[in-house]
């Protein structure tokens, strides 16, 4: 599911709310989501799954074309971590 069929989905789940109003809301979730993450702060959602920051440290790599050893910077990657509710939903158990 991509944003703009959620948004559609919310919209039709709700008629009383005008879709460029849905919009904003699905826009300021996700925007809200990424500053938090931004700020290296973590963004629980119960049930569905927590998302946080990991931080890689610098190391050597290798370029895959030539073999040749690469410096790889430190850098934060997004982590989730899947709630139990989410889990259990795709083990087929709720």
């Amino acid at each position: 599911m991509i944003r703009s069929e959620l948004i559609q989905k919310i919209a039709e789940e709700n008629p009383h709310l005008y879709q460029r109003d849905v919009e904003r809301i699905v826009n300021t979730i996700f925007e809200e989501i990424i500053e938090a993450m931004a700020a290296g702060n973590r963004v629980e959602l119960r049930g569905f799954g927590a998302f946080s920051v990991k931080q890689r440290d610098a190391r050597t790599g290798r370029n895959p074309r030539t073999g040749e050893a690469v410096d790889v910077e430190e850098k934060h990657v997004p982590f989730f971590k899947t709630g139990k509710l989410l889990r259990d939903r795709l083990n087929g158990k709720a």
